[in-house]
């Protein structure tokens, strides 16, 4: 895994985080696959590719506001 892929998994997992702690997503973790991230979201678990991850949590917190 390269550092900016590194950096991206950091960053999805903060968001993950932050998305748990206000009570938007159930779960999260590593996905099978080191470029995807799983998030259990609405009582179901899903695979996203990093990108997806990031930018599907992004939208969750920004529309909690």
């Amino acid at each position: 895994m390269n550092s900016t892929q590194a950096a991206l998994r950091d960053e999805v997992r903060l968001l993950a985080e932050e998305a748990f702690h206000c009570k938007l997503i159930s779960g999260h973790g590593d996905g099978a696959d080191k470029e995807e991230y799983q998030i259990v979201y609405q009582g179901k678990p899903r695979h996203f590719p990093l990108e997806q991850a990031r930018f599907f949590l992004t939208n969750l917190l920004y529309k909690r506001d």
